[in-house]
């Protein structure tokens, strides 16, 4: 049976704990600046709700902590995004994707898991397929992805992948090739940015497996 989640909402017509995604929606709908973010248990909602809420958004701390050059260069990442990543484990090996909403952390797409794939391949395909899915959507959201190679090959509109095609892997060739063939035939406006995970932490969409 699928456990309910528990929402904190920190900023809000209502800061509080809300035990359903509607009661929650009535508190932040239309409230600008709101902050809020789901929770698999009361306990861990609890504590959220008494701590500052940049402790949460951001999916892991910085690695250390940031300089005040670096804070000062970078400012606080644009929660009003979608955020992008993918896992690999082992370079060829199991790879997935996804993205996820920066704000709340609620997941908006994902993909895989694809054999014989890389981890630069995913972070390609997760920005091309958040890309897709925000022009269908008729969005301007920002799009946030903390590979720079990814970033390259979409302004170059081809993937530079090394990767050996196989029989395990022809999925991903798929993939890349339809990835490609959208930005060839597309235009967009969403601004794509590099998440500093030097001074934020890793990325909301992370997988948490290092």
């Amino acid at each position: 049976m699928k456990k309910n989640k528990i929402f904190v909402v920190w900023e809000g017509k209502e800061p509080g704990i809300y035990r359903s995604w509607e009661a929650c929606k009535q508190q932040v709908h239309g409230f600008e600046g709101a902050l809020f973010k789901a929770f698999d248990s009361e306990a861990e909602a609890r504590e959220a709700l008494l701590s500052p809420p940049w402790n949460y958004i951001g999916k892991n701390p910085p690695p250390h902590k940031p300089t005040t050059a670096q804070i000062e260069k970078h400012g606080n990442p644009d929660i009003e995004s979608l955020s992008v990543d993918a896992a690999c484990s082992g370079n060829p090996g199991t790879m997935e994707y996804r993205g996820v909403y920066t704000r709340t952390g609620e997941e908006v797409f994902r993909q895989g898991p694809f054999l014989h794939g890389t981890n630069n391949v995913g972070e390609f395909l997760a920005l091309v397929h958040g890309l897709a899915l925000m022009k269908k959507q008729n969005s301007q959201l920002p799009i946030y992805t903390d590979s720079r190679t990814a970033i390259a090959w979409v302004k170059n509109k081809k993937s530079k992948t090394k990767l050996d095609q196989t029989d395990q892997n022809t999925v991903i060739f798929d993939l890349i090739q339809r990835a490609e063939k959208w930005l060839v035939e597309n235009e967009f406006s969403n601004q794509i940015l590099k998440w500093e995970t030097e001074v934020w932490g890793e990325i909301p969409a992370d997988f948490g497996r290092k």
